[in-house]
C-alpha cells in the first residue's frame, strides 16, 4: 500500500518549484497532519516560462486521492495520488512531484 501524505512530505512542482500543504484539519496525524485532497496547496520558486513570459506554478489541484481512507470527511493523499499544477491562470502546467513522505502509515 502506498504511503500517506503528510505536512513534512517533500513535493515539487516539475520546473523545481516547492509545494507547500496548508492542512484543512489537523486530528488525523502520522507525526504530522495528513493531507487531503481539499487542502491547499501553494507553489513557490517555480522558474517556468513560456518563450519570454514568467508562468510559474502557483497551485495544486488534485484530481486523484485515495479511495479507501478519510481524514475530516474527505479522501486523504498519498504516494499514488495525482496532483496537477496549475499557472495563475488555471492552465494546467505538470504532475507534481511527490519526492519523500512518512513510511510508517499506509492506505488506499
Amino acid at each position: 500500500m502506498p504511503a500517506l501524505l503528510t505536512v513534512s512530505s517533500t513535493m515539487m512542482c516539475p520546473h523545481g518549484g516547492t509545494i507547500t500543504a496548508i492542512p484543512g484539519q489537523s486530528r488525523a496525524l502520522a507525526q504530522s497532519p495528513i493531507l487531503r485532497g481539499s487542502d491547499t496547496f501553494v507553489v513557490g520558486g517555480c522558474p517556468f516560462a513560456i518563450g519570454p513570459d514568467y508562468s510559474p506554478c502557483i497551485t495544486v489541484q488534485w484530481v486523484s486521492t485515495a479511495t479507501r481512507v478519510q481524514a475530516g470527511g474527505d479522501f486523504v493523499l498519498n504516494e499514488s495520488s495525482v496532483g496537477l499544477c496549475l499557472a495563475a491562470t488555471q492552465a494546467p502546467q505538470g504532475v507534481a512531484l511527490i519526492l519523500q513522505t512518512q513510511p510508517r502509515v499506509e492506505g488506499l
